[in-house]
């Protein structure tokens, strides 16, 4: 087992016996807001383009994948009342711990993609699918704001396929050249920081 994978079974078991109440605490709060699903599950493309099934806290109403683009940006009517405090605390992320215990992801690494947009990639931007997906990483500091961004623009999913993910990847491929456990850590410290700031 390398120093990563050690890393991240360690903290993903304890991340989800310390945050076991407070996860119930939000599948509560999700059940009485409109009484859907708790969790919602979506294909993404793992390490080597293997398909795995993410886990998040629902933050759209139920069937929102079928009303609308798979990018979701700022003020999207398909987000509910609780959806947006817990995408705005990023605590939609935590049920990943679940699939960084499995395997299918680390706490850092390159946010997987839906299958459609990985279709798009340049035999050079595959080069990412190397990687381990993660909960995290530099682009997703980098593009923190994102949602406020696709609504910026009068385009947003052609601005997402033409410049997020070129922009994603090149900083992802760069960050793997030399990434470390240590390295990790300050990513992750340093994602903590900036969610507790937009708070």
């Amino acid at each position: 087992m390398t120093a990563k994978r050690l890393f991240d079974v360690s903290f993903s078991l304890a991340g989800l016996i310390v945050f076991s109440p407070l996860m119930l605490f939000v599948a509560l709060l999700i059940k009485l807001d409109d009484g859907g699903a708790c969790f919602y599950r979506q294909v993404r493309v793992g390490r080597l383009g293997r398909e795995f099934k993410i886990l998040k806290f629902r933050t759209m109403c139920d069937g929102a994948d079928r009303a609308g683009p798979s990018i979701t940006a700022a003020g999207d009517a398909r987000i509910t009342r609780v959806g947006r405090w817990l995408r705005k605390a990023k605590l939609d992320e935590l049920p990943q711990l679940w699939n960084v215990l499995r395997g299918e992801m680390s706490f850092v690494g390159p946010r997987p993609e839906v299958p459609k947009f990985v279709a798009l990639y340049t035999s050079e931007q595959r080069r990412v699918l190397n990687l381990i997906p993660g909960i995290t990483d530099e682009a997703s500091l980098e593009f923190r704001d994102e949602e406020e961004m696709l609504a910026a623009v009068p385009e947003p999913a052609r601005y997402y396929v033409e410049y997020c993910i070129p922009r994603k990847v090149a900083v992802n491929l760069a960050y793997a050249k030399n990434a470390s456990v240590l390295k990790d850590v300050f990513v992750i410290i340093r994602t903590m920081i900036l969610v507790w700031l937009r708070r």
